[in-house]
């Protein structure tokens, strides 16, 4: 047991993936954690509007740093602030001089300058080259800026900007995260432009590589390790308006200078002890990608020394059943050096990176060097038998370890406890326990407007949400690290129906007696031919199952009459084929067996319909229809609202007309689902289907694919939840019904009249969307709201407010809705 715990400790340290979204934290600006010598400027105005009064929110001496005499817009005055360390930057916030009062200087705008070494400075720029980040309005709000990629630096500069001359001043903190790879740099070559046959163009190249770019990159650092990792299909990508491939540093197998391998090197701020890398590599066989075979990497204890001659080999185990991307963990034998050169060896065509992170520690024997095999030599002489500093450290040895023992003793009683605990709960009956939720910002807009109005505090006036279209921001609601004290239910996640099916898409909630008793006799789609399935490319996936994308040949003839399918002139369809693993429980054949027959039940123009099953023989697939164009999340968020301009640029756009006429199908298909009783349960854009004629189907692959998953809140290794869809009831009772399908509905139609370009609450972290159920639960009118989106009639976002009232028996029907958005199209 303590072996088992010891290795999970280990486990657990040697993660060094950064994940932006999680590396958010203050880095000491406003609590004086940064001391005043670690920040300097260029100029300062006076000796009271110096660099150690650039804190924000904090009124000391005149109130901020001010650069001295009037800005031009030729001038680079800059705030320079030594983070001590190596830092994963992801956020700056900035305030101008508020001085109690008294202040009335701001910058408008900034750059950002870094360095890793204090040498060279490199200048930060956005996935489009933009450089120049948009500043303060006033000058006592503060704004967040996300940095888009995150840079990794020990040394910062803000240098504010502005057109006309004039007095900026600027307050500041920085947030992000300690960099604990000390990669300072990589080289590798350049990434190559790939042709895909019947696909777009995919440009595999490292598109925010701060180095050199002379045939190859060296001397920075880029997309390896900006912290997001590449899709299972590489044409994909997280960030949009950007073009596919764009998440991947890829090569061509016969290109120059990569003739069976490619070959990259990295170098670290100090020694270290290699454990392991781990590389995060794409898999698509189909295309001709494939992870590497092997790699050799050979060390370099000091920059001015020569490589050592003994390497580490790895050879990887390739699969050719499964196209997920996946990373693959390179051992490196605990090996001394400060540089590596790491070649990898092709396994297909094309071999594609999107993620590389080492694990290592310090060297603890810098006075130790590791020879050609591996031993130590010592440089010094050994100690004798009577050295002091030996006979020093054997009782601080013994002191960790038993340390270590009674921490682990700890941690076993802890974990029994919580199953005793737990065991109790699962038999006392629900109830609502009373929790302290401590919220960490965790936004994913680009720009976050926190205010500090200049008056004094507020008495009786309920919280807004924070900026961006809400209404006035509360300061109590915004702060980072802020503490709330909640009269609210406990997050039900003991209560919580299972959302997810074998798959990982979601499982529809249907009376009981609609699926007892199930066997294959209950399945009354028709048996088709598995060979004349032909996968394309994986869309999700979950515990037991996958979802993919296939061509089904001869499809509208197999099901004859009648078939829902358009007639496709004898060329393969689209569809959405779920299968199950072979390696699945009997529970999960159960569950899958009562999915088929839930589907089968499903027949109405607005539903995505089952068309036939793979049920003679393993795997058990289920063929269902899919749509031309995709999810209508996607399908939206690639498109402007229609104008002349659209017109006259050939953008691809909607009318008001079309986003009406999808809300009106949205609503019908959900009209005939609470018809049955069913209760859908993650109704979202991302779970509608667009076909070539702006018909809409609602289907449920939403939960099983990565490409949504931050929509998705993860309850410790359990289901995953669609919290910023969910009514409030659902989230803190566990209560799934046609209402709270019905507050979903109003949240997707609140994502149609915004094309989709950002996610509901985007301000607030999931941390901060639950304890907004909460504020509902409470009902003391501080519950915050989505705001109405420009694009909607006044009128239409009434039924969204009505969809989200706080009393279920005041929510609308979608009999109700579907009726009324049918005036509204006819109007």
């Amino acid at each position: 047991m303590l072996l088992f715990l010891l290795l999970i400790l280990q486990t657990s340290a040697a993660v060094g993936q950064i994940d932006p979204g999680h590396c958010r934290f203050p880095l000491g600006m406003e609590d004086g954690r940064v001391k005043d010598k670690d920040i300097t400027a260029s100029s300062k105005w006076y000796e009271t509007t110096g660099p150690q009064f650039a804190r924000l929110n904090r009124e000391e001496g005149d109130g901020a740093w001010c650069p001295e005499g009037q800005l031009q817009h030729s001038d680079s005055q800059y705030l320079q602030v030594d983070l001590s360390v190596l830092t994963f930057l992801t956020l700056v916030g900035t305030q101008g001089r508020y001085a109690r009062g008294l202040g009335k200087e701001f910058a408008r705008a900034y750059r950002l300058n870094y360095s890793r070494d204090g040498l060279t400075w490199k200048a930060w720029k956005n996935r489009q080259g933009n450089t120049v980040i948009e500043g303060n309005k006033n000058t006592y709000a503060i704004v967040y800026k996300e940095l888009h990629p995150s840079i990794i630096a020990r040394y910062v500069r803000l240098i504010p900007v502005t057109e006309l001359s004039s007095t900026v001043c600027m307050r500041v903190e920085l947030y992000g995260c300690p960099w604990h790879d000390g990669l300072i740099s990589y080289s590798a070559p350049e990434g190559q432009l790939m042709m895909p046959p019947g696909y777009p163009p995919a440009s595999l190249n490292d598109s925010i590589y701060d180095g050199t770019h002379e045939r190859s990159c060296s001397g920075g650092l880029g997309q390896l390790t900006d912290g997001v990792v590449g899709m299972d299909d590489f044409l994909l990508t997280h960030e949009k308006q950007v073009w596919s491939g764009y998440d991947y540093l890829g090569w061509r197998n016969d290109s120059q200078g990569t003739q069976g391998h490619v070959e990259m090197e990295f170098v670290f701020d100090r020694q270290r002890n290699f454990t392991s890398m781990k590389v995060h590599s794409n898999n698509l066989f189909t295309r001709g990608v494939k992870i590497f075979s092997s790699v050799s990497c050979w060390f370099k204890p000091r920059l001015i020394a020569n490589w050592e001659q003994e390497t580490v080999t790895f050879r990887t185990v390739l699969d050719d059943r499964n196209p997920s991307a996946r990373y693959v963990t390179v051992p490196l034998n605990q090996r001394t050096a400060k540089a590596l050169r790491c070649r990898f060896y092709f396994a297909d065509v094309w071999m594609m990176f999107s993620e590389i992170s080492f694990q290592s520690g310090e060297n603890p024997h810098p006075d130790l060097k590791t020879s050609t095999h591996g031993e130590l030599k010592v440089k010094s002489a050994a100690p004798s038998a009577n050295d002091p500093t030996e006979e020093t450290n054997t009782p601080i040895l013994i002191g960790c370890l038993v340390t270590i023992i009674l921490l682990l003793v700890v941690i076993i009683f802890l974990i029994l406890w919580c199953q005793c605990v737990c065991k109790v709960l699962e038999k006392a009956p629900r109830r609502i326990l009373d929790e302290e939720v401590t919220i960490r910002l965790s936004s994913c807009s680009d720009t976050i407007i926190m205010q500090t109005p200049p008056v004094p505090p507020r008495t009786g006036h309920a919280p807004a949400a924070c900026g961006g279209g809400y209404a006035e921001p509360d300061v109590t609601q915004c702060t980072p690290h802020q503490s709330f004290h909640s009269n609210a239910p406990h997050y039900a996640e003991t209560d919580i129906i299972r959302l997810q099916g074998v798959t990982g898409s979601n499982m529809y909630a249907v009376p009981a007696l609609t699926v007892d008793s199930l066997t294959r006799k209950d399945i009354s789609a028709a048996e088709f031919p598995r060979q004349q399935l032909i996968f394309r490319e994986k869309l999700g996936e979950g515990q037991f199952g996958e979802v993919h994308l296939c061509e089904a040949e001869g499809l509208p003839e197999f099901l004859g009459e009648g078939s829902p399918l358009p007639d496709r002139d004898s060329r393969p369809v689209l569809v959405a084929v779920k299968q199950l693993r072979a390696d699945a429980t009997l529970q999960a054949r159960n569950d899958f067996l009562k999915e088929i027959k839930i589907m089968s039940r499903l027949d109405d123009p607005n539903i995505i319909r089952l068309l036939c099953v793979c049920v003679s023989s393993d795997p058990l697939c289920m063929v269902t229809e899919y749509m031309e164009n995709g999810d209508l999340n996607m399908f939206l968020s690639q498109r402007e609202i229609e104008s002349t301009l659209t017109h006259a640029n050939s953008i691809p756009s909607v009318s008001l007309c079309d986003l009406l006429h999808m809300a009106v199908q949205i609503s019908s298909g959900m009209k005939y689902l609470a018809s049955l009783n069913f209760v859908h349960r993650d109704l979202a854009t991302r779970n509608c289907l667009v076909d070539r004629r702006l018909t809409i189907k609602i289907a449920d692959f939403g939960m099983s694919r990565n490409l949504y998953s931050s929509d998705y809140y993860r309850i410790q290794g359990r289901a995953v939840l669609p919290i910023r869809w969910m009514a409030w009831e659902s989230i803190l009772l566990g209560k799934f019904t046609t209402a709270s399908d019905v507050w979903a509905f109003g949240v997707t139609l609140w994502e149609i009249f915004t094309l989709c370009k950002e996610q509901p609450y985007s301000l607030l972290s999931d941390e901060q969307v639950i304890e907004n159920t909460g504020e509902f639960f409470r009902n003391q009118g501080r519950q915050i709201f989505l705001y109405s989106p420009p694009l909607c009639p006044p009128s239409l976002f009434e039924v969204m407010m009505r969809c989200w009232s706080r009393n279920i028996t005041d929510r609308p029907t979608f009999d109700g809705i579907y009726q009324t958005l049918r005036r509204h199209v006819r109007e």
